[in-house]
Parts: structure tokens; sequence; C-alpha cells
């Protein structure tokens, strides 16, 4: 069943990005991207990916209120980063090492990551689970640390949200 509704949803996404490409929303739009998603997904299948645990709802969402306080805050210092007097920020690579388990959700915290103005992931180490991250403004421990802090409740939340231990199956198990 998981695998139909995962087929469906991707169906339902690649038609809805179709219908927004075109700007307006219309029925013919809507079943021209409709077949288009179906041609895509038949012709051009990507590989499964193995997709363990379960999703926790509530977890889900605090993780995007977060996201959501984090793209402010952030905003807010970059603006205040440019307009300052002085020299500009000193930037640098920060290794990030995390303990998520999926490849899946590890592609998710890098992109959330990058999502958040003021720091680009450059690099996953996907056997050691570390991330390179370029940071802008790391002149400071205390800037350090709360981009740290804000990359550790980033995983926190992740794994709350997709890779709770009693949830979770090793590769495999579940097939």
């Amino acid at each position: 069943m998981r695998p139909i509704a995962l087929r469906i949803a991707a169906l339902c996404g690649l038609s809805v990005i179709w219908t927004l490409l075109w700007g307006r929303f219309t029925i013919p739009n809507l079943v021209v991207g409709i077949a288009v998603a179906v041609v895509i997904m038949v012709l051009l299948p990507l590989p499964p990916v193995p997709v363990q645990g379960k999703v926790h709802p509530w977890s889900a969402l605090k993780l995007l209120g977060l996201f959501a306080w984090y793209l402010v805050v952030s905003s807010g210092q970059l603006m205040w980063l440019a307009i300052r007097p002085g020299p500009p920020p000193q930037t640098g690579v920060l290794r990030v090492p995390l303990t998520i388990k999926s490849d899946l959700v590890l592609v998710l915290a890098a992109g959330i990551t990058t999502l958040i103005p003021g720091s680009m992931v450059l690099e996953i180490d996907q056997v050691r689970r570390i991330l390179y991250c370029h940071v802008i403004d790391v002149g400071n421990a205390r800037s350090v640390e709360r981009f740290y802090h804000q990359a550790a409740q980033v995983e926190r939340l992740l794994i709350d949200a997709f890779e709770r231990d009693e949830d979770w199956l090793p590769a495999g198990a579940g097939a």
C-alpha cells in the first residue's frame, strides 16, 4: 500500500508543479499536468529510495515551525550583517557530524540547512554522516555556537519526526 501511496503523491506533486509553471489553474492545465507526470514516471522512473520508520505529524509540524522561525531570524541577521558599518563578516566552513540513519533524512537535513539564510551545505559525507557547511559570520565563538545549536535542533527534530528508534527497522528487515 505504501508504494502506491508514494506514487500517487509523486503524481500529484508533479501535476501541481506543472500547473504552477503555467501560472494558471485550469482543468486543461491539470489534465495535461497529470499526463506529463504519468509520462515522466513511466519513461524516467527514479530508483526506489528505502524509506523506513514512520512520520510523526506533530514532530514534523514542530520542525516546520522551527524552520520558519530560523528563516525569519537568519534573514534578519543577514540583513544586519549587510548594512552594519565595518568590515564584512568572516566566513568559514564548519563540519557538522550527524546521527541521522536514513540517507533520505540526511538529504532533508542538508536541504533545510541550505535553505536557512547564512549557511550552505558544500558536501555531504554519506558514510561518516557529516555535513560540511559554508557559514557566514564565524568571526566569534558565539556565532559558531549559534550555528551548531541550530544544526543540533534541526537534527533532533528530524530524528523525532522521521527516525524514532522504536519505529526504525534495519535495512531490508521490513521487506
